[in-house]
């Protein structure tokens, strides 16, 4: 029978960072109740959360990228929403996110969540972030409490 390594749900003791973009925020903002909602439920506490508001998406990864190097984080999560627009600027963006977020996951340092929306549509950003579609920063927040504690199990 093969050894399996998987994360529990479990984060009690763990320290979060979320990075969530101002950049429409009346969905940045569903989506960090979401997060904050999974990880209480998961058993972190208030005290061990950081939040870190920035304008939009696009900084995002630069302050992941910090939190995950700080030492005082177990795990980080970016969060923001990207909805297409009549110009090319949400590609453009998304990739560029897109790309500095892995980048940041890929040094190891600390699980780093994608919690990025890109939608196609203002209804479909709408039903990711609570209605209909689920709350993906509650998703974030799960994969977070996962993905801390399958770090460790792989240590």
């Amino acid at each position: 029978m093969p050894k399996i390594i998987e994360g529990v749900l479990d984060a009690k003791g763990r320290k979060f960072g979320i990075v969530v973009g101002r950049f429409n925020h009346f969905i940045t903002d569903r989506l960090l109740e979401g997060a904050l909602d999974g990880l209480l439920r998961h058993g972190a506490q208030d005290d061990d959360i950081t939040v870190v508001r920035v304008p939009g998406s696009f900084e995002i990864p630069s302050v992941v990228k910090k939190l995950a190097e700080s030492g005082k984080v177990d795990a980080v999560i970016g969060m923001g929403a990207l909805i297409r627009g009549a110009t090319s600027h949400y590609d453009h963006i998304s990739n560029e996110v897109t790309k500095g977020l892995a980048q940041v996951s890929m040094e190891g340092k600390v699980p780093v969540i994608y919690g990025i929306l890109s939608a196609e549509t203002l209804e479909q950003a709408i039903e990711r972030a609570g209605t209909k579609g689920g709350n993906r920063g509650f998703a974030a927040a799960e994969s977070a409490v996962e993905m801390v504690n399958l770090f460790e199990n792989l240590d």
